[in-house]
């Protein structure tokens, strides 16, 4: 049968690939994947406290399924004795029943322990494009749902810094978060002269900066009329602005920032003129009362 057929080729695969490298990543050709797919993988196994068998970057059969090289002999001798049997994600269940349930406990210990070994990344990052089956006649529409769900922020590795604001958080949409790449900042509508603050624990040179406002979700909830303003950590030119009003073609505030830049469409970009010198702080000021609420998605 095909089935059995499939199982021999997954067990040969993994021998044959097992001295090749540290883990094992099953995959197939007609899938799609996430952007960076690799360096999420990476990320998702480094910080996996406990042991595991298993880690799944898709809920769809056998797709997206990582092992460690080390456990493959063990798995492979399991799948040859029951190839003919089962499908080969059907028999990844019964190898983790045997390895860690126990006959004398309840079905919620054995899917306790087993979720130990086998652990579940979302979101997916890997979707199933093909329709037509290997058997014939069959027609087969798998999709994972977990793929298609949005991404609603981005993450950067930003410098330790204080961060604060002016405005009126909603719920548990911080500004650390938004920051630190948890998750996005969301708050009630900005007025006139509200701030966001990030200021560097060590003062540092920045080349370009960064800002996006709104999500997929929340397309309208941007920041308009805000500007971009830099804080020089050179306190004899901070003086300075403060007593003539602009530097490096650059208006000044009147408490020594250097108005850099804007939103533009919910989104403030551009690169820094060096002859700042190192920044203590970045803040960006609202201008004028708004309409809508304010999503910072990207920082």
């Amino acid at each position: 049968r095909w089935r059995t057929k499939q199982n021999l080729d997954y067990s040969f695969l993994m021998l044959y690939a097992q001295p090749k490298g540290t883990f094992y990543l099953q995959l197939e050709d007609d899938i799609i994947a996430k952007p960076d797919y690799i360096q999420s993988i990476k990320n998702f196994a480094a910080k996996q406290s406990q042991e595991w068998m298993i880690l799944e970057f898709s809920q769809l059969g056998f797709i997206g399924k990582l092992f460690k090289s080390e456990d493959l002999p063990f798995i492979v001798e399991f799948f040859l004795m029951f190839y003919k049997d089962k499908p080969i994600d059907w028999l990844i269940d019964h190898l983790l029943w045997v390895k860690v349930c126990n006959p004398e406990k309840d079905a919620t210990h054995c899917d306790k322990e087993k979720a130990k070994l086998r652990i579940r990344a979302k979101p997916s990052l890997f979707q199933h494009m093909g329709t037509y089956s290997s058997l014939a006649g069959k027609i087969q529409n798998l999709k994972d749902k977990d793929f298609g769900k949005n991404v609603l922020h981005k993450a950067h590795k930003n410098p330790p810094a204080k961060v604060y604001t002016s405005l009126r958080i909603y719920q548990q949409y911080t500004l650390e978060k938004v920051y630190k790449g948890v998750d996005y900042f969301w708050a009630s509508a900005p007025v006139a002269g509200d701030y966001i603050n990030f200021t560097f624990f060590n003062p540092l040179k920045v080349e370009k900066y960064f800002f996006r406002s709104g999500n997929v979700e929340h397309p309208g909830d941007k920041l308009f009329n805000t500007t971009v303003e830099v804080l020089p950590a050179d306190e004899m030119l901070r003086k300075e602005l403060i007593d003539n009003g602009s530097k490096f073609n650059y208006p000044a505030t009147k408490d020594g920032y250097l108005k850099i830049g804007a939103f533009e469409n919910g989104i403030a970009e551009g690169s820094i003129n060096q002859s700042i010198g190192k920044i203590q702080a970045v803040r960006l000021s609202v201008n004028s009362d708004s309409p809508v609420w304010a999503i910072l998605s990207e920082v």
